[in-house]
């Protein structure tokens, strides 16, 4: 927002958004093949299903507790290098560089939070290794869950670009969210750990 310049702010946004659905796809394909190479096996999924139900509880207790204790996100120690990177963006004397650096930055920030939510794609890419499908369907399927998960991104994108807003997620705001992702992760936790079987059954249903 501080360019100013509805024009650059898109490019960059767009490209932030862009190299962190690749990231993720990337980080998911990873998961896919490891899937593929320990084969399914019910150690795997009860170790996903306690990882998800850990990631669950600790969301529910930011929603109480916020931001006290052990938090599922982007650690404090993360942070003086993202906004690093942010200001060497606005420093930038020409486009390219600061697309250069947006690049590192979008790396930069989904390892990061890749290695703090990785309970939902592995589950995903989990029940993914439940189907015999072609391999050209597989990521289709990954490609599609980092369409919806950009799709968020996108959205902010465009709203700070046509109101040119520094408006930010507040803490209520952010303590719903994690209401709400805490219960669809111990709830996913949970059926992978007591009835794994129901979500080939939902997911074969939709």
């Amino acid at each position: 927002v501080n360019l100013r310049d509805r024009k650059k702010m898109f490019l960059i946004g767009g490209v932030f958004v862009l190299v962190s659905g690749s990231v993720y796809f990337a980080f998911m394909a990873a998961w896919l093949n490891l899937f593929f190479l320990i084969g399914i096996s019910r150690l795997t999924r009860i170790l996903l299903g306690m990882i998800a139900a850990v990631i669950g509880i600790l969301n529910l207790k930011d929603f109480v507790a916020f931001g006290r204790g052990v938090s599922v996100g982007i650690p404090d120690a993360a942070k003086p290098g993202v906004h690093s990177q942010v200001r060497r963006i606005l420093r930038a004397e020409n486009l390219v560089g600061a697309l250069m650096a947006v690049v590192v930055l979008a790396v930069l920030v989904n390892t990061v939070e890749f290695l703090c939510t990785a309970g939902l794609p592995a589950i995903y890419t989990r029940v993914l290794t439940m189907y015999s499908l072609p391999t050209s369907a597989y990521y289709a399927y990954l490609g599609l869950y980092n369409l919806a998960y950009m799709a968020d991104d996108s959205l902010m994108l465009t709203v700070a670009v046509v109101t040119l807003s520094r408006e930010k997620l507040q803490e209520r705001g952010a303590r719903w969210l994690k209401l709400v992702s805490g219960v669809v992760m111990l709830a996913l936790g949970l059926i992978l750990l007591v009835a794994p079987e129901r979500l080939v059954q939902w997911t074969s249903a939709s």
